[in-house]
């Protein structure tokens, strides 16, 4: 079963919240799977959506995991499966490309469970973690830029930036220069290393959060880009759905909620005016998506109990239509990236001082 996913750090007593589909009945009554329908799962984790929507009979699935790890633990489900399930290690993004490359288009459905697994944040040699020691990694595809190499090559101001646009955290700047500091006797490699420096400096009560939680958020959503591929995914949805077919997103925080609420809502053009338009003005797309009503959909207080992690999840689904797919929306990719800075312009000297 796929294990929840999230940025939680919190656990009930007792083991780990592990191989538990968060929202699973919600996400399958958003779906609706059929007797021979195609779906995405474009988060495969553990394989605990790929497994319900392939319990319907003659369902095929495409599954999609960036986690090398998911891929290999996910061999044995394909072997079982006899042909109904294709596992492709790649990005949501490119979940496009990725059904193309297998001879697929018109999907019936798409999920994508966004965030880390809690399979990656239990292991402490992928540095997701606070409550364990290990590297600062934190990369999903354990290639690229790792969060130690953001921590001690990156400037004061890039750093502050992603931890207040990407972690919303108020100290940012203070803890941006905090590191700085640091780093330049003894460069950043562990999770306690880091957790050390902002328990340090950021004193907190035994009922609130980890000082460290929304540091570590920050880091992780920056080294893998989340919050650009599901930007880019949600396109890709768009253009791989068949009339009718339904696009389900699982979220964890307000973040990613944002980018999809912001997605269906421009999809569906809902809010906009109904008055006519002034002479010049463009003519609005036609909506691509249908949103009903009800949403978000959150777990229920029995859900959250057997799996903590559930407490901070957010369903919301839509239906497409019939109109040409739109591609990227700017204002959605906006709200994935960080602020562009403006570099400083150098004061031009007088003409008086020019011709001395």
């Amino acid at each position: 079963m796929k294990t929840g996913r999230g940025g939680d750090e919190t656990l009930a007593a007792g083991e780990p919240a592990r191989h538990i589909p968060v929202l699973l009945d919600e996400v399958l009554a958003a779906l609706r799977p059929a007797p021979g329908s195609l779906f995405i799962d474009g988060t495969f984790g553990a394989g605990g959506y790929t497994r319900a929507l392939l319990a319907t009979p003659d369902t095929r699935v495409l599954a999609i995991d960036r986690d090398p790890n998911a891929i290999r633990d996910g061999a044995a489900l394909v072997n079982e499966m006899d042909g109904r399930l294709i596992l492709a290690q790649g990005r949501f993004s490119d979940l496009g490309k990725i059904a193309e490359q297998h001879g697929f288009a018109g999907f019936d459905g798409i999920t994508l469970d966004v965030g880390v697994s809690s399979m990656q944040i239990d292991e402490a040699a992928r540095g997701f973690s606070f409550r364990f020691d290990g590297p600062l990694d934190m990369r999903m595809e354990q290639s690229g830029r790792s969060a130690a190499d953001i921590l001690n090559l990156a400037s004061d101001e890039e750093i502050a930036d992603i931890l207040y646009h990407y972690g919303e955290e108020r100290a940012s700047r203070r803890i941006a220069r905090a590191i700085v500091h640091d780093r330049q006797t003894t460069p950043f490699t562990t999770t306690r290393q880091l957790a050390g420096l902002l328990e340090r400096i950021l004193p907190s009560k035994p009922t609130e959060i980890h000082p460290a939680t929304r540091t570590f958020q920050a880091l992780r959503i920056a080294v893998n880009d989340e919050l650009g591929e599901l930007a880019r995914a949600l396109a890709s949805a768009e253009a791989m759905l068949k009339p009718g077919g339904r696009l389900a997103i699982v979220s964890f925080h307000s973040l990613e909620d944002r980018i999809v609420k912001q997605f269906f809502s421009l999809r569906s053009g809902r809010g906009r005016a109904q008055s006519r338009l002034l002479p010049g003005e463009p003519i609005p797309p036609q909506p691509t998506f249908e949103v009903p009503g009800g949403q978000p959909i959150v777990a229920g207080e029995i859900e959250i109990a057997r799996n903590p992690r559930a407490r901070s999840a957010k369903l919301r689904m839509a239906i497409r239509t019939t109109n040409p797919a739109l591609g990227v929306d700017p204002g959605v990719a906006a709200l994935a990236s960080l602020p562009t800075r403006t570099p400083p312009t150098r004061p031009q000297p007088s003409r008086d001082a020019r011709t001395r």
